[in-house]
């Protein structure tokens, strides 16, 4: 994997679009990051060409959208399947995240969302049928987010 160089104006593109990427023009980036809204289409272009910008995605209240349980399965699964595993989780139905871990044990955390006790316990039983181990779940309440204040834009004096 290639990195790729991010100067003051992308890390100042970045931010912006961490707070608000649905809601925000390109002319209020522009003039955020103190350059050309040309800049800014190419800059959000180049990035998302060299995988830096991955997608845009909604926050979802899943309790509002009438999925009222919303668990973190925290799971172990074999260090030489691991990678795969993820990947497959995806899959089972329920799922909306998937995230791995690089540690040996409870190296992946699973994400989903149920209607009811019975739709979970199916959830369950379908990533225990592809491999995955159990350690616990927890119940998520809440997620919160905020920009990487690294990525906030400062102008050159």
């Amino acid at each position: 994997m290639s990195s790729v160089s991010l100067d003051g104006v992308d890390r100042g593109i970045l931010y912006v679009l961490q707070q608000d990427a649905r809601n925000t023009t390109i002319a209020e980036i522009a003039e955020e990051v103190e350059v050309s809204a040309s800049t800014v289409r190419n800059r959000i272009e180049r990035m998302e060409a060299n995988g830096i910008i991955e997608g845009y995605y909604p926050k979802i209240s899943y309790e509002r959208a009438n999925f009222p349980l919303h668990v973190l399965f925290v799971c172990s699964a074999p260090t030489d399947q691991r990678e795969e595993l993820a990947a497959s989780a995806l899959d089972a139905p329920g799922v909306v995240d998937v995230r791995e871990m690089l540690t040996s044990q409870r190296n992946i955390y699973v994400e989903v969302v149920a209607v009811d006790t019975r739709d979970l316990t199916d959830i369950t039983n379908e990533l225990s049928t592809m491999g995955f181990e159990i350690d616990h779940s927890e119940i998520i309440a809440n997620h919160y987010t905020r920009p990487w204040a690294e990525f906030e834009y400062e102008s050159e004096p």
